[in-house]
């Protein structure tokens, strides 16, 4: 498995960049997996479903199956969010992971930046920072690709993927959660 992150501000299009990449990854015969990070409260059941119910009458879990899919949901609680290495562990294995959010984690990660946006760059500042995906012109000595060129953005992210080993080496020896 390998790793590779998505960083950028809110706005910039990484969701919708995802949506793109992994259709044109999976034509390249690639299994593509996803972790988002979430800045607040979520929710992905339906209030009023039987599995939101058993959640809220105090279920520690809930796991939901059927012919189609199974979706396992985990209440902290007030327990700590779970650090980065421990979701990837969580994961079953595929050849890519792409990882929206987490920017403190020691992944690499690709900066996606719209200029309307009218948001700064967020390398150099972030090390993690080690390429660019852009609908600007944007002045750097890190690989650039324009936003709408997907193949380009595909070939960045398996040239500049990580292996999971090194990330969670990584996670260990630096004590990021």
């Amino acid at each position: 498995m390998k790793v590779i992150g998505l960083a950028g501000w809110s706005g910039a299009g990484k969701t919708t960049l995802l949506t793109r990449l992994i259709p044109h990854l999976k034509g390249q015969g690639l299994r593509v997996s996803v972790i988002k990070h979430a800045h607040h409260k979520f929710d992905v059941d339906v209030p009023g479903k039987d599995s939101w119910r058993h959640r809220e009458a105090g279920a520690e879990e809930v796991l939901v199956a059927s012919g189609t899919r199974w979706a396992l949901m985990h209440e902290l609680r007030g327990a700590r969010e779970p650090a980065l290495a421990e979701l990837l562990a969580k994961l079953s294995p595929v050849d890519l992971v792409v990882i929206e959010g987490y920017k403190a984690g020691p992944h690499r990660r690709i900066e996606v930046h719209r200029t309307a946006n009218g948001k700064p760059l967020l390398f150099p500042d972030d090390p993690g920072i080690v390429g660019l995906a852009s609908d600007g012109d944007v002045e750097t000595v890190l690989p650039r690709v324009h936003l709408d060129d997907i193949p380009a953005i595909a070939a960045l992210v398996r040239h500049l993927a990580m292996p999971l080993a090194d990330v969670l080496a990584l996670c260990d020896k630096l004590g990021v959660p």
